[in-house]
């Protein structure tokens, strides 16, 4: 009887710790502005072939989709938001189960919202951010129960009682083009982050992308220069170059090609970094 009593505890700790932990189920952070939540419309080539083992973590809930706010998926598109496109972070996870051991899984939570500045994922001070901002970024918020940073933070939790977060992937920069503090105010988010967390400072490798670049007249592509330092700020930030990837014709956005290429950019210093 003592037996079964003691088993009994121990599979009651075991579920309250929350135990169930996979250290094969990588998770990644996903967070920026309209080219992170995914302009492009996605193509057929882009909702076939989805390996199981790419997963989205849904941070809404988008009843057009018949998916549920902190459910995992087969990451299928759109990843972000109900009725965003293609994104960065979905050919980020294809290219990472196609070189990974069979056994690991990969997952990715995308909270972005277009248009946005950086200052929307300061944990404390985006509300006089958002309370001078245009009501059409206002309603994207709302999405999120005003407060992006917040429900990133909520869904990371909720994350790592199945797996362990291993990386973030940024794409932000547009909205706060010529802005030489942005590096810091990166660092900003990244160290809250790593706190609410409770991940080790430097555990998690940062990798941000670069704008539109001049060899596509991207509007933007001078930050890329200012995006070039965040490593100065962050020892462990990566830069994702974007020469070769496809705009479109507002100089802002990628296009479906440049999402994909772009997409396997990221997945290849992630690789590279776990030494794949």
């Amino acid at each position: 009887m003592k037996i079964k009593i003691l088993s009994v505890l121990m599979i009651m700790i075991y579920s309250i710790n929350g135990s169930s932990q996979d250290s094969n189920f990588h998770i990644y952070l996903s967070l920026g502005q309209s080219n992170m939540e995914g302009s492009a419309r996605f193509q057929q080539q882009d909702t076939i072939g989805v390996d199981k083992r790419f997963r989205v973590l849904e941070a809404v809930d988008c009843p057009n989709l018949g998916r549920v706010k902190g459910q995992w998926y087969t990451a299928l598109p759109p990843l972000c938001r109900c009725r965003s496109g293609l994104s960065p972070a979905d050919y980020f996870g294809r290219t990472m189960v196609q070189n990974l051991p069979k056994n690991i899984k990969v997952g990715v939570i995308n909270v972005a919202v277009g248009g946005c500045k950086i200052e929307l994922f300061d944990k404390n001070n985006f509300q006089s951010y958002v309370a001078t901002a245009p009501g059409w970024l206002q309603n994207m918020v709302k999405e999120y129960d005003g407060n992006p940073y917040q429900r990133l933070v909520e869904m990371a939790q909720l994350a790592q009682k199945a797996g362990v977060i291993k990386g973030i992937l940024l794409h932000q920069g547009e909205s706060n083009t010529g802005d030489t503090l942005w590096p810091a105010k990166v660092k900003g988010v990244y160290d809250n982050l790593l706190k609410d967390l409770g991940l080790e400072a430097g555990s998690v490798p940062l990798l941000a992308g670069e704008l539109v670049a001049t060899d596509q007249k991207g509007a933007c592509a001078s930050m890329n220069k200012i995006i070039a330092t965040l490593p100065q700020t962050i020892a462990r930030a990566y830069i994702i170059p974007s020469t070769g990837c496809e705009g479109v014709a507002d100089r802002l956005h990628f296009s479906a090609t440049g999402y994909r290429e772009l997409g396997r950019r990221y997945a290849a210093k992630m690789l590279a970094l776990q030494g794949y």
